[in-house]
């Protein structure tokens, strides 16, 4: 479906995005990941023919962008652009004529969502009466309500509660069979390990880390556990046997140390914390985000990509 060879964007003196390639295919939800100023907001402006890269090529299908393929593809921004003062219904009636759907027709998907997203009672209610979260989901609707092949999703999840964001991640995998294509961007690495069939993770431009989210996770080893417990995490933190901690509210993540054999470990942590549960596993993928890019500081922030 989607194609990037070798895309690169410049402004003045920033390299926003220094020869990302990446594929999105039909049937497959690809996360597109990376830290603030990585590059991934200027790659799908790219995408979507927004602003035009300096160099490489996107093509759809193999072919270089044109209105007609505008029309197959969906956007959901991660800052709002709806008019605050437009009715929910009118909102939803514009974004569909734009695609060329007549008014009936709009109005038949839009009250198909409105049902599906619970704001059927909402519809005569302007855009800035409603809560955060429902005018993400007005906006998720806009951005798909001409049913687009390829849907790039842009921190989708932002302002939603967790009954909603399950409502949407049925949708998500719906549309990825229903045979189109996903490019989901998150900060959310639990959301993109759940979801996510391939990953491209992008820092400073760069492409780092990307391919099958199966195949990543096991080129990282197995020698990382994963505990439940109670006690002081502190002693985790400082304890020789792990060459990395990731604590969390309820349980730890822990790479082992070079030869360190877990019931070893189990054996020696035993006695310092009640250890409701201890598993050989392979690295989740926060795990690996924060591997692979850290904390690294920016050199000033004025100047980071976008």
């Amino acid at each position: 479906m989607l194609t990037a060879i070798d895309v690169r964007k410049e402004f003045a003196t920033v390299v926003a995005v220094d020869g990302v390639s990446l594929e999105a295919n039909r049937g497959e939800i690809l996360g597109l990941l990376g830290p603030n100023g990585a590059g991934k907001t200027t790659s799908i402006r790219m995408i979507l023919n927004i602003i035009q890269p300096d160099s490489g090529k996107i093509l759809f299908d193999g072919k270089p962008f044109s209105e007609e393929i505008r029309d197959h593809l969906g956007y959901l921004p991660e800052e709002r652009g709806l008019y605050r003062k437009n009715k929910l219904l009118n909102t939803i009636l514009y974004f569909a004529s734009l695609k060329g759907i007549d008014t009936a027709e709009g109005k038949r998907r839009a009250y198909k969502w409105l049902e599906r997203f619970d704001l059927l009672t909402a519809y005569d209610r302007k855009i800035e009466e409603l809560s955060k979260g429902n005018q993400q989901k007005v906006q998720f609707i806009t951005s798909i309500i001409h049913e687009p092949d390829l849907v790039i999703l842009d921190e989708p999840f932002s302002g939603l509660d967790p009954v909603n964001q399950i409502i949407l991640k049925d949708i998500m995998l719906e549309m990825k069979h229903q045979g189109k294509a996903v490019i989901f961007s998150t900060h959310q690495m639990d959301q993109a390990e759940k979801l996510c069939d391939k990953i491209c993770l992008i820092n400073k431009g760069k492409v780092v880390l990307e391919g099958a989210l199966a195949d990543v996770k096991s080129s990282y080893g197995s020698n990382t556990v994963r505990i439940e417990f109670d006690g002081d995490p502190n002693i985790l933190s400082t304890h020789p046997a792990f060459s990395a901690v990731q604590l969390y509210d309820n349980y730890a993540e822990l790479v082992l140390a070079n030869s360190i054999k877990p019931h070893i470990v189990l054996r020696d942590i035993s006695q310092l914390l009640d250890i409701r549960k201890f598993e050989n596993t392979e690295p989740s993928l926060n795990a690996i985000f924060l591997k692979m890019v850290g904390t690294e500081k920016r050199d000033g922030q004025a100047k980071e990509a976008r």
